[in-house]
């Protein structure tokens, strides 16, 4: 009987071992399965916490482009006086002249930029000519009659031109 037993746990053993062996293989690659979906949820919430702080500097810069925009005449009204007063110049004026240059510099800190030079080439995209002059060259801004404005590198309003070409 003790023979048997012998042959028994002989014969078990190679069973059992080879029952642990799958029993180790199918855990580890559960394991594996597991670590390759935490490694994919981190991912997509890294990917997704990007996206979402990307949408909000967006939307602030959105937000503050409009009010930007409700402010361009203001801008407008600064530079209308600023013309009237060329011919007369007075403490006023002066006052009206730093005003706007205040405003002017702050707004430009946070990302406006004028588009107002005169000789540049015609640009559709930052240029609405309204009046055309002849001229040799080609197309080219004559006489800026509003100021233009871009916010952040994007055109809020394009210069009312005058072209010559």
């Amino acid at each position: 009987m003790s023979d048997h037993i012998v042959e028994n746990d002989t014969v078990t053993a190679p069973d059992a071992v080879t029952a642990v062996v799958e029993e180790r293989s199918d855990v580890e690659r559960q394991r594996d399965e597991y670590l390759d979906a935490l490694q994919r949820l981190q991912a997509d919430f890294e990917n997704y916490r990007k996206r979402v702080a990307r949408s909000s500097v967006d939307a602030a810069d959105r937000a503050a482009g409009e009010v930007v925009v409700k402010m361009l005449p203001v801008l407008d009204a600064f530079d209308l006086a600023a013309q009237h007063f060329l011919s007369a110049p007075s403490e006023e004026a002066e006052a009206l002249d730093q005003a706007r240059g205040l405003l002017l510099d702050a707004l430009s800190k946070e990302g406006l930029e004028r588009i107002d030079a005169v000789g540049v080439e015609f640009n559709p995209q930052v240029h609405d000519a309204v009046a055309h002059v002849e001229g040799e060259d080609g197309p080219v801004v004559d006489q800026v009659l509003r100021a233009g404005y871009r916010w952040k590198g994007s055109v809020l309003r394009p210069a009312m031109v005058k072209v010559r070409g």
